[in-house]
Protein backbone atom coordinates (compact mmCIF):
# COMPACT_ATOMS: atom_id res chain seq x y z
CA UNK A 1 0.00 0.00 0.00
CA UNK A 2 0.94 3.61 -0.98
CA UNK A 3 2.99 5.33 2.14
CA UNK A 4 2.59 9.01 2.89
CA UNK A 5 4.87 10.02 5.58
CA UNK A 6 4.06 13.47 7.01
CA UNK A 7 6.72 15.41 9.12
CA UNK A 8 5.28 17.74 11.67
CA UNK A 9 1.66 18.44 13.24
CA UNK A 10 0.80 21.62 13.07
CA UNK A 11 -1.92 22.97 10.92
CA UNK A 12 -0.62 21.72 7.50
CA UNK A 13 0.48 18.28 8.50
CA UNK A 14 -2.36 17.43 10.77
CA UNK A 15 -4.87 18.61 8.12
CA UNK A 16 -3.32 16.86 5.63
CA UNK A 17 -3.78 13.75 7.78
CA UNK A 18 -7.07 14.41 8.32
CA UNK A 19 -8.11 14.58 4.86
CA UNK A 20 -5.95 11.10 3.54
CA UNK A 21 -7.82 9.49 6.85
CA UNK A 22 -9.94 8.12 3.29
CA UNK A 23 -7.64 7.58 0.96
CA UNK A 24 -6.31 4.16 0.02
CA UNK A 25 -3.06 4.44 1.77
CA UNK A 26 -1.07 4.22 4.84
CA UNK A 27 0.00 7.49 6.52
CA UNK A 28 2.25 8.39 9.79
CA UNK A 29 2.42 11.36 11.32
CA UNK A 30 5.91 12.29 12.86
CA UNK A 31 6.29 14.73 15.74
CA UNK A 32 8.44 15.23 18.66
CA UNK A 33 5.39 16.40 20.47
CA UNK A 34 2.29 14.84 20.76
CA UNK A 35 -0.36 17.45 20.70
CA UNK A 36 -1.36 19.96 18.01
CA UNK A 37 -0.89 23.77 18.90
CA UNK A 38 -2.99 26.53 18.02
CA UNK A 39 -0.29 28.98 17.22
CA UNK A 40 -1.96 32.53 16.98
CA UNK A 41 -3.40 32.20 20.85
CA UNK A 42 0.07 31.62 22.32
CA UNK A 43 0.30 35.49 23.26
CA UNK A 44 -3.13 34.91 25.02
CA UNK A 45 -0.78 31.85 27.14
CA UNK A 46 1.96 34.32 27.32
CA UNK A 47 -0.63 36.91 29.15
CA UNK A 48 -2.24 34.31 31.65
CA UNK A 49 -5.54 34.67 29.74
CA UNK A 50 -5.64 31.14 28.80
CA UNK A 51 -3.93 27.78 30.17
CA UNK A 52 -1.95 25.59 27.41
CA UNK A 53 -4.18 23.11 27.61
CA UNK A 54 -6.68 25.40 26.17
CA UNK A 55 -4.64 25.95 23.17
CA UNK A 56 -3.56 22.06 22.51
CA UNK A 57 -5.18 18.99 20.95
CA UNK A 58 -3.57 15.35 21.76
CA UNK A 59 -2.62 14.56 17.80
CA UNK A 60 -3.89 11.01 18.50
CA UNK A 61 -6.82 11.73 19.78
CA UNK A 62 -7.77 14.95 16.86
CA UNK A 63 -6.87 11.43 14.10
CA UNK A 64 -9.01 8.72 16.07
CA UNK A 65 -11.42 8.29 13.65
CA UNK A 66 -8.74 8.17 10.77
CA UNK A 67 -7.54 4.26 11.13
CA UNK A 68 -4.92 4.36 8.30
CA UNK A 69 -2.93 7.16 10.18
CA UNK A 70 -0.28 5.94 12.74
CA UNK A 71 1.26 8.87 15.04
CA UNK A 72 4.83 8.69 15.96
CA UNK A 73 6.38 10.69 18.68
CA UNK A 74 9.97 11.16 17.67
CA UNK A 75 12.33 13.34 15.42
CA UNK A 76 13.45 12.89 12.15
CA UNK A 77 17.02 13.60 12.45
CA UNK A 78 18.00 12.68 8.45
CA UNK A 79 16.10 12.42 4.68
CA UNK A 80 17.24 10.03 2.34
CA UNK A 81 16.07 11.20 -1.37
CA UNK A 82 17.44 8.71 -2.81
CA UNK A 83 16.49 5.31 -0.62
CA UNK A 84 12.92 7.58 0.47
CA UNK A 85 13.38 7.23 3.99
CA UNK A 86 13.69 8.99 7.14
CA UNK A 87 15.56 8.58 9.88
CA UNK A 88 14.89 8.64 13.51
CA UNK A 89 16.11 9.85 16.63
CA UNK A 90 16.11 6.40 17.91
CA UNK A 91 18.23 5.20 14.66
CA UNK A 92 15.21 3.62 13.15
CA UNK A 93 14.41 4.43 9.45
CA UNK A 94 10.70 4.62 7.55
CA UNK A 95 10.67 4.15 4.28
CA UNK A 96 8.34 6.32 2.38
CA UNK A 97 6.21 6.87 -0.83
CA UNK A 98 5.61 10.51 -1.00
CA UNK A 99 6.93 12.88 1.77
CA UNK A 100 5.22 15.84 3.37
CA UNK A 101 7.20 17.98 4.95
CA UNK A 102 5.33 20.54 7.26
CA UNK A 103 8.14 21.32 9.86
CA UNK A 104 6.89 24.69 10.23
CA UNK A 105 9.23 27.78 11.74
CA UNK A 106 11.04 28.89 14.90
CA UNK A 107 12.23 31.72 16.21
CA UNK A 108 15.19 34.36 14.28
CA UNK A 109 17.38 36.64 15.92
CA UNK A 110 19.16 37.29 12.43
CA UNK A 111 22.51 36.10 13.87
CA UNK A 112 22.58 36.79 17.34
CA UNK A 113 21.28 33.67 18.92
CA UNK A 114 22.50 35.13 22.45
CA UNK A 115 19.46 37.73 21.99
CA UNK A 116 17.16 34.46 22.84
CA UNK A 117 18.31 34.45 26.50
CA UNK A 118 17.33 37.91 27.25
CA UNK A 119 14.64 38.33 24.90
CA UNK A 120 12.12 35.16 24.69
CA UNK A 121 10.18 34.55 21.63
CA UNK A 122 6.51 32.70 20.68
CA UNK A 123 6.62 29.81 19.09
CA UNK A 124 5.68 26.98 21.39
CA UNK A 125 4.21 26.62 24.96
CA UNK A 126 7.76 26.38 26.84
CA UNK A 127 8.16 30.07 24.99
CA UNK A 128 4.33 31.73 26.34
CA UNK A 129 4.83 30.11 29.91
CA UNK A 130 8.39 32.12 29.81
CA UNK A 131 7.33 35.13 28.16
CA UNK A 132 4.38 34.58 31.07
CA UNK A 133 6.71 34.17 33.92
CA UNK A 134 8.16 37.58 32.97
CA UNK A 135 5.57 39.26 32.32
CA UNK A 136 3.99 38.82 35.67
CA UNK A 137 7.80 37.96 37.46
CA UNK A 138 8.59 41.97 36.39
CA UNK A 139 5.84 42.90 38.95
CA UNK A 140 6.68 41.04 41.64
CA UNK A 141 10.37 42.75 41.62
CA UNK A 142 9.09 45.81 40.73
CA UNK A 143 6.67 45.32 44.50
CA UNK A 144 10.14 44.59 45.91
CA UNK A 145 12.67 47.15 44.30
CA UNK A 146 15.11 48.97 46.45
CA UNK A 147 14.53 52.17 45.05
CA UNK A 148 12.66 53.88 42.69
CA UNK A 149 15.13 53.99 39.34
CA UNK A 150 14.72 49.86 39.83
CA UNK A 151 11.23 50.22 39.87
CA UNK A 152 10.80 51.64 36.80
CA UNK A 153 13.07 49.61 34.84
CA UNK A 154 10.80 46.49 35.77
CA UNK A 155 8.05 48.22 35.31
CA UNK A 156 8.88 48.75 31.62
CA UNK A 157 8.43 46.35 29.03
CA UNK A 158 9.68 46.61 25.24
CA UNK A 159 8.21 44.19 22.83
CA UNK A 160 10.36 44.17 19.42
CA UNK A 161 8.38 43.52 16.19
CA UNK A 162 4.85 45.14 15.52
CA UNK A 163 3.56 42.48 13.38
CA UNK A 164 0.23 40.77 14.53
CA UNK A 165 2.34 39.12 17.63
CA UNK A 166 3.81 41.95 18.73
CA UNK A 167 1.28 44.02 18.47
CA UNK A 168 -1.23 41.40 20.53
CA UNK A 169 1.53 40.70 23.13
CA UNK A 170 1.54 44.92 23.57
CA UNK A 171 -1.82 45.55 24.19
CA UNK A 172 -2.26 42.26 25.98
CA UNK A 173 0.36 43.28 28.48
CA UNK A 174 -1.26 46.89 28.90
CA UNK A 175 -4.70 45.46 29.71
CA UNK A 176 -3.30 43.33 32.77
CA UNK A 177 -1.13 46.30 34.04
CA UNK A 178 -3.89 48.45 33.82
CA UNK A 179 -6.84 46.34 34.31
CA UNK A 180 -6.25 42.96 35.59
CA UNK A 181 -3.21 44.09 38.32
CA UNK A 182 -4.91 47.13 39.02
CA UNK A 183 -5.09 46.88 43.29
CA UNK A 184 -3.41 43.48 43.62
CA UNK A 185 -0.17 45.42 44.77
CA UNK A 186 0.57 47.89 47.81
CA UNK A 187 4.23 48.99 46.84
CA UNK A 188 3.68 49.65 42.79
CA UNK A 189 0.67 51.26 40.92
CA UNK A 190 0.87 48.27 38.01
CA UNK A 191 -1.35 51.25 35.59
CA UNK A 192 2.13 52.95 35.55
CA UNK A 193 4.02 50.71 33.59
CA UNK A 194 5.73 51.84 30.65
CA UNK A 195 5.04 49.45 27.12
CA UNK A 196 7.42 50.22 24.04
CA UNK A 197 6.31 48.40 20.90
CA UNK A 198 10.15 48.42 18.84
CA UNK A 199 9.75 48.15 14.70
CA UNK A 200 12.34 48.35 11.88
CA UNK A 201 9.45 49.11 9.22
CA UNK A 202 8.19 52.75 9.14
CA UNK A 203 4.81 51.23 10.55
CA UNK A 204 3.04 48.95 12.80
CA UNK A 205 1.51 46.30 11.33
CA UNK A 206 3.49 46.25 7.45
CA UNK A 207 1.79 43.40 6.14
CA UNK A 208 -1.16 45.51 7.02
CA UNK A 209 -2.92 48.41 4.46
CA UNK A 210 -1.48 51.71 5.58
CA UNK A 211 -5.05 52.76 7.17
CA UNK A 212 -5.61 49.82 9.37
CA UNK A 213 -2.10 50.42 10.59
CA UNK A 214 -2.68 53.86 11.64
CA UNK A 215 -6.32 52.44 13.66
CA UNK A 216 -4.05 49.94 15.63
CA UNK A 217 -1.81 52.75 16.67
CA UNK A 218 -4.31 54.84 17.50
CA UNK A 219 -5.97 51.77 19.59
CA UNK A 220 -2.67 50.96 21.22
CA UNK A 221 -1.97 54.52 22.69
CA UNK A 222 -5.41 54.29 24.20
CA UNK A 223 -4.02 51.58 26.14
CA UNK A 224 -0.96 53.44 26.67
CA UNK A 225 1.51 51.59 24.93
CA UNK A 226 4.43 53.58 22.42
CA UNK A 227 5.41 52.44 19.80
CA UNK A 228 8.85 53.30 18.00
CA UNK A 229 9.04 52.39 14.09
CA UNK A 230 12.06 53.07 11.51
CA UNK A 231 14.28 51.83 14.69
CA UNK A 232 16.46 48.75 14.47
CA UNK A 233 17.90 46.93 17.50
CA UNK A 234 21.49 46.31 17.63
CA UNK A 235 21.92 44.38 20.73
CA UNK A 236 19.73 42.72 23.83
CA UNK A 237 21.04 42.08 27.01
CA UNK A 238 19.76 41.75 30.78
CA UNK A 239 19.68 45.39 31.09
CA UNK A 240 18.50 46.73 28.15
CA UNK A 241 18.28 47.25 24.51
CA UNK A 242 20.74 48.95 22.14
CA UNK A 243 19.14 50.62 19.17
CA UNK A 244 19.87 52.71 16.19
CA UNK A 245 17.06 55.08 14.32
CA UNK A 246 16.93 58.37 12.81
CA UNK A 247 18.16 60.06 16.12
CA UNK A 248 21.19 57.86 15.93
CA UNK A 249 22.11 55.22 18.72
CA UNK A 250 20.12 54.66 21.82
CA UNK A 251 19.53 52.50 25.01
CA UNK A 252 16.47 51.46 26.96
CA UNK A 253 17.01 50.06 30.41
CA UNK A 254 14.70 47.72 31.03
CA UNK A 255 14.47 44.26 32.69
CA UNK A 256 11.90 42.84 30.50
CA UNK A 257 12.51 42.53 26.46
CA UNK A 258 10.03 40.15 24.65
CA UNK A 259 10.83 39.22 20.94
CA UNK A 260 8.21 38.89 17.68
CA UNK A 261 10.08 40.60 15.47
CA UNK A 262 10.87 37.33 12.65
CA UNK A 263 10.94 33.40 11.99
CA UNK A 264 12.97 31.12 10.44
CA UNK A 265 12.23 27.55 9.23
CA UNK A 266 12.77 24.24 10.03
CA UNK A 267 16.45 23.05 9.59
CA UNK A 268 14.54 20.48 7.65
CA UNK A 269 14.40 23.11 4.62
CA UNK A 270 18.08 22.92 4.44
CA UNK A 271 18.56 19.30 4.32
CA UNK A 272 15.81 18.63 1.89
CA UNK A 273 17.14 21.20 -0.53
CA UNK A 274 20.88 20.35 -0.12
CA UNK A 275 19.86 17.15 -1.66
CA UNK A 276 17.07 17.51 -3.93
CA UNK A 277 18.73 21.22 -5.17
CA UNK A 278 15.72 22.87 -4.10
CA UNK A 279 15.96 26.81 -4.26
CA UNK A 280 15.53 28.59 -0.42
CA UNK A 281 14.97 32.16 0.04
CA UNK A 282 16.55 33.74 2.75
CA UNK A 283 14.42 32.50 5.62
CA UNK A 284 14.84 28.77 4.48
CA UNK A 285 11.95 28.63 2.63
CA UNK A 286 12.23 25.56 -0.05
CA UNK A 287 10.57 26.44 -3.71
CA UNK A 288 8.10 24.21 -4.62
CA UNK A 289 6.30 23.93 -7.85
CA UNK A 290 2.03 24.37 -8.72
CA UNK A 291 0.94 21.30 -6.86
CA UNK A 292 3.14 21.99 -3.91
CA UNK A 293 6.61 19.22 -4.71
CA UNK A 294 9.59 20.22 -5.35
CA UNK A 295 11.38 20.09 -8.61
CA UNK A 296 12.45 17.03 -10.43
CA UNK A 297 11.00 15.02 -6.99
CA UNK A 298 7.08 14.62 -7.48
CA UNK A 299 6.66 12.20 -4.42
CA UNK A 300 8.21 15.40 -1.82
CA UNK A 301 5.96 18.25 -1.26
CA UNK A 302 6.46 20.94 1.39
CA UNK A 303 3.55 22.89 3.45
CA UNK A 304 3.09 25.45 5.54
CA UNK A 305 5.38 27.62 6.71
CA UNK A 306 8.30 25.99 5.14
CA UNK A 307 6.68 26.28 1.91
CA UNK A 308 7.62 28.90 -0.49
CA UNK A 309 4.65 29.37 -2.91
CA UNK A 310 4.48 32.21 -5.28
CA UNK A 311 0.79 33.44 -6.46
CA UNK A 312 -0.14 36.34 -8.53
CA UNK A 313 3.70 36.60 -8.44
CA UNK A 314 3.99 37.39 -4.96
CA UNK A 315 5.41 34.43 -2.47
CA UNK A 316 2.32 33.27 0.41
CA UNK A 317 2.67 34.58 3.91
CA UNK A 318 3.50 32.01 7.01
CA UNK A 319 -0.25 31.95 8.19
CA UNK A 320 -2.20 29.42 9.39
CA UNK A 321 -5.18 29.61 6.67
CA UNK A 322 -2.26 29.05 4.01
CA UNK A 323 -0.69 25.58 5.99
CA UNK A 324 -4.11 24.56 6.36
CA UNK A 325 -5.30 24.84 2.42
CA UNK A 326 -1.91 23.70 1.62
CA UNK A 327 -2.63 20.34 4.01
CA UNK A 328 -5.79 19.48 2.49
CA UNK A 329 -4.40 19.53 -1.12
CA UNK A 330 -2.01 17.14 0.02
CA UNK A 331 -5.23 14.90 -0.48
CA UNK A 332 -5.56 15.50 -4.84
CA UNK A 333 -2.00 15.23 -4.90
CA UNK A 334 -1.61 11.88 -3.90
CA UNK A 335 -5.08 10.63 -4.98
CA UNK A 336 -4.37 11.73 -9.16
CA UNK A 337 -0.60 10.52 -7.81
CA UNK A 338 -2.16 6.75 -7.69
CA UNK A 339 -4.53 7.05 -10.96
CA UNK A 340 -1.44 8.15 -12.89
CA UNK A 341 -2.84 11.50 -13.49
CA UNK A 342 -0.92 15.16 -13.29
CA UNK A 343 -1.16 16.54 -10.34
CA UNK A 344 -3.99 19.49 -9.60
CA UNK A 345 -2.25 22.84 -8.89
CA UNK A 346 -2.97 24.38 -5.84
CA UNK A 347 -4.92 27.44 -5.54
CA UNK A 348 -5.05 29.99 -1.87
CA UNK A 349 -8.16 31.44 -1.15
CA UNK A 350 -7.47 34.70 0.75
CA UNK A 351 -10.31 35.15 2.95
CA UNK A 352 -8.19 38.20 5.15
CA UNK A 353 -6.16 38.72 7.96
CA UNK A 354 -6.72 39.78 11.59
CA UNK A 355 -4.74 41.32 14.45
CA UNK A 356 -6.45 41.63 17.60
CA UNK A 357 -5.09 44.86 19.69
CA UNK A 358 -7.46 44.76 22.94
CA UNK A 359 -10.24 44.69 24.84
CA UNK A 360 -13.36 45.54 21.98
CA UNK A 361 -9.94 46.73 19.64
CA UNK A 362 -9.08 44.32 16.26
CA UNK A 363 -7.92 45.43 12.75
CA UNK A 364 -9.52 43.38 10.10
CA UNK A 365 -8.35 43.23 5.71
CA UNK A 366 -10.77 40.87 3.90
CA UNK A 367 -10.07 41.98 0.81
CA UNK A 368 -13.12 43.77 0.03
CA UNK A 369 -13.80 45.75 2.88
CA UNK A 370 -11.35 47.00 5.61
CA UNK A 371 -12.45 47.92 9.30
CA UNK A 372 -11.46 47.88 12.67
CA UNK A 373 -12.84 48.23 16.12
CA UNK A 374 -15.41 46.33 18.14
CA UNK A 375 -16.85 44.97 14.76
CA UNK A 376 -13.44 43.35 13.95
CA UNK A 377 -12.78 42.43 17.68
CA UNK A 378 -15.72 40.11 17.53
CA UNK A 379 -15.11 38.90 14.21
CA UNK A 380 -11.73 37.95 15.12
CA UNK A 381 -12.96 35.93 18.27
CA UNK A 382 -15.42 33.89 16.14
CA UNK A 383 -12.63 32.98 13.60
CA UNK A 384 -10.47 31.78 16.44
CA UNK A 385 -13.15 29.68 17.69
CA UNK A 386 -13.97 28.58 14.63
CA UNK A 387 -10.22 27.56 14.26
CA UNK A 388 -9.37 25.59 17.08
CA UNK A 389 -9.12 21.75 17.22
CA UNK A 390 -11.66 19.97 19.63
CA UNK A 391 -14.91 21.12 20.39
CA UNK A 392 -14.46 20.99 24.26
CA UNK A 393 -11.23 23.43 23.12
CA UNK A 394 -14.00 25.39 22.21
CA UNK A 395 -16.51 25.79 25.08
CA UNK A 396 -13.30 26.22 27.38
CA UNK A 397 -11.80 29.12 25.29
CA UNK A 398 -15.04 30.78 25.05
CA UNK A 399 -16.48 30.71 28.90
CA UNK A 400 -12.57 31.93 29.74
CA UNK A 401 -13.16 34.74 27.07
CA UNK A 402 -16.62 35.61 28.31
CA UNK A 403 -15.44 35.23 31.96
CA UNK A 404 -12.73 37.49 31.39
CA UNK A 405 -14.59 39.94 29.68
CA UNK A 406 -16.75 40.61 32.71
CA UNK A 407 -13.74 40.56 35.46
CA UNK A 408 -10.88 41.96 33.67
CA UNK A 409 -9.63 38.67 35.28
CA UNK A 410 -6.99 36.05 33.79
CA UNK A 411 -7.08 33.19 35.96
CA UNK A 412 -4.03 31.81 34.35
CA UNK A 413 -1.45 34.11 35.92
CA UNK A 414 0.79 31.51 36.99
CA UNK A 415 5.00 32.25 37.51
CA UNK A 416 6.30 28.61 36.39
CA UNK A 417 9.85 27.65 36.35
CA UNK A 418 12.71 29.36 38.24
CA UNK A 419 12.26 33.07 38.91
CA UNK A 420 14.02 36.16 37.98
CA UNK A 421 16.24 37.48 40.55
CA UNK A 422 16.57 41.37 40.58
Amino acid sequence: MHHAVIIGGGFGGMNAARVLGSVPARVTLIDRRNFHLFQPLLYQVASGGLSPGDITAPLRHVLRREKNVSVLLAEVTSIDTVRRTVELDDGSELGYDTLIIAAGARNFYFGNDHWQRAAPGLKSIEDATEVRARILGAFENAERARDAAMRKEWLRFVVVGAGPTGVELAGAIAEISRDTMRGDFRNIKPEESEILLLEGSPRLLPAFPPDLSEKAERSLIRLGVRSRTGVRVTNIDSAGVDLTGPNGPERIVTRTVLWAAGVTMSPLGAMIAKQTGAETDRAGRVRVQSDLSIANHPEILVVGDLALFEQDGKPLPGLCPVAMQQGWHVRPVIEARLASKPAPAFRYHDKGTMATIGRNMAVADLGFVRFGGLLAWLAWLFIHLLYIVGFENRVLIALKWGFQYLTFNRGARLITGEPRKQ
